[in-house]
């Protein structure tokens, strides 16, 4: 197949976060299985280190960063646009990742004058509890004049678990038919002697510590997270990732007020080496998140043979606690410190649940196998718009229903799930 991935920001533009990571990951796995895959992206945040308006070659995939005008939050770009409208009707299917900016938009109409068929992951921002909370107004006409349009048109919905995908159900919108696939994760390896920054190394002297890795946001249950440490005595919680949203002085102001600033550490953002040696190195990781459509920290810190603890918000919960990875727990303080006191109180209890997280990641959550899911699902729309275009076919392995609609009326089933599992994560082998 030839498939064309339409994302705002793209490797190396890694300080966006995991949907960065999670896209790339699922683009080289189908390169990998002999698909070609092609990626039209901006330079956000590249730091002039990618050619624009040009093929790159990455790990397989040809990728063409283009420039942008403003306003720059949209991702508004015109030699993007110019792209689209000369070279879409060239390709099979359309995978949009994002949700409220150009790019998506741009992709779906030139997908659609071209009769070229569109998959579209919201990548976790079809919640109605975000939409409330952050930019409600301009959302709202945003879906009005554009989004709506985009999800009628589109053959499917990438979500990445059933919690995603329920969520999206909660909302007064046109949603196609939901496609359950998750991301994948690439074990990342600790090498004891390679270099590492001064803040990991001061963490891992702290040991033992919980870590959190990600975006310092008020989505990842941060302000909870802090007062819960109060409840974990002898411990140190190092927060590694980037503030975008200049969220520190407030995290730093509730550790004060928490009587734990002297044990909470901010790393800044780490990758490579330093980020490999935090997750193989913490006791446990924490993601603590108000919304959350799956988590791949989790998954990363799961690879690394660490157990997790997560609230029920986050969409790996169910397979969490199915397997026995870690904690699901309340994200109160009075709740969660306890537990992770608990937790931490066990040693043995936390290698054995870091061998079952570093099993499942593995086994079930490979790149192979989930790009594997994915053809499948390009099929279940490939197939029905070949032969005349009607709506996406369901597998024969779709089970059971994923949520209610608006007015109580029911969404239609999942056409694809987790690999070999069901929406709740359990197995049907």
């Amino acid at each position: 197949m030839k498939i064309l991935h339409v994302v705002p920001t793209y490797a190396p533009a890694w300080r966006h976060g995991g949907p960065i990571r999670a896209v790339h990951g699922l683009c080289k796995a189908l390169a990998a299985r002999g698909h070609e895959v092609t990626v039209f992206t901006t330079n956000v945040d590249t730091g002039g280190a990618v050619p624009t308006s040009q093929p790159v070659s990455l790990d397989g995939v040809e990728v063409w960063y283009f420039p942008v005008r403003p306003p720059r939050r949209l991702y508004y770009s015109p030699d993007m646009g110019r792209a689209l409208a000369g070279r879409v009707s060239g390709f099979d299917l359309v995978h949009l990742h994002s949700v409220f900016l150009w790019p998506t938009a741009a992709a779906a109409r030139a997908a659609s004058r071209a009769g070229v068929p569109y998959l579209l992951a919201p990548r976790g921002m079809l919640v109605p509890d975000l939409l409330r909370r952050r930019g409600r107004l301009r959302k709202a006409l945003w879906i009005r004049l554009v989004e709506r349009r985009t999800l009628a048109g589109a053959a499917g919905l990438h979500v990445t678990s059933g919690l995603e995908a329920g969520e999206a159900a909660r909302l007064d919108l046109p949603l196609p038919r939901p496609f359950v696939i998750p991301n994948g994760v690439d074990p990342e390896p600790y090498l004891k002697d390679v270099p590492l920054s001064v803040p990991v190394r001061d963490a891992l002297a702290r040991a033992p510590f919980l870590l959190f890795l990600g975006r310092l946001s008020w989505k990842k249950g941060l302000d909870r997270l802090i007062p819960a440490l109060a409840h974990v005595p002898n411990t140190t919680l190092v927060l590694a990732g980037n503030d975008d949203e200049g969220y520190r002085p407030k995290l730093e102001q509730l550790a004060q007020s928490a009587g734990v600033a002297g044990r909470v550490l901010f790393t800044g953002l780490v990758d490579g080496a330093d980020k490999a040696a935090l997750l193989h190195r913490c006791a446990a990781l924490v993601l603590p998140s108000y919304s959350e459509n799956f988590g791949n920290a989790v998954l990363e810190a799961m690879a690394a043979g660490r157990p997790v603890a997560v609230t029920p918000e986050v969409g790996l919960a169910p397979i969490i606690s199915s397997s026995g990875a870690g904690l699901v727990v309340d994200g109160d303080p009075v709740h969660l410190g306890p537990a992770l006191r608990d937790l931490l109180a066990d040693p043995a209890g936390l290698d054995a649940m870091g061998q079952r997280a570093a099993l499942e990641a593995t086994t079930r959550f490979g790149w192979s196998a989930v790009a594997k899911s994915m053809e499948s699902a390009y099929q279940a729309i490939l197939t029905p718009h070949r032969e005349g275009g009607r709506g996406p076919v369901r597998p024969a392995q779709a089970t059971g229903r994923w949520g209610g609609g608006p007015g109580g009326q029911h969404p239609k089933e999942p056409s694809t799930v987790e690999p070999g599992h069901d929406e709740a994560g359990r197995s049907r082998a």
